[in-house]
């Protein structure tokens, strides 16, 4: 992406096209489409009498071109881009649930037989 002053500037990021960049690209998109129409219609003006066929096609090229030029100028802002294809988000982490000790884990823990019932009871 060139600039006025020669240097060449890279997109890093994920913004948006500056609104001057984006209106100049649609006027230059609407200059070309006008261009074409023009030399459609001269083209149909020409070979009206060589060959009827080709020029009612340009003729017709002529009439739906604006139309299209005009819908393609207005479509408006491109969308905003979507987040890089690098991120990923963390994954969750279940919950623990809140309960006593069973006396299987009390016994893989070190502790003596019985510690996993309450109150130390047998």
């Amino acid at each position: 992406m060139p600039k006025r002053g020669g240097t060449e500037v890279f997109r890093i990021t994920g913004a948006r096209q500056g609104l001057a960049d984006d209106v100049r690209g649609r006027q230059r998109r609407y200059v070309i489409s006008m261009t074409v129409r023009t030399l459609s219609v001269i083209a149909a003006a020409v070979l009206w009498n060589v060959e009827r066929h080709v020029a009612i096609v340009a003729l017709a090229l002529g009439i739906l071109l604006p139309y299209v030029a005009v819908v393609i100028a207005n479509a408006g802002r491109e969308s905003a881009p979507s987040l890089p294809s690098t991120f990923v988000p963390t994954p969750a982490r279940p919950a623990l649930g809140a309960g006593e000790p069973t006396e299987e884990s009390a016994e893989e823990a070190g502790a003596p037989p019985g510690a996993g019932r309450p109150y130390g009871r047998n």
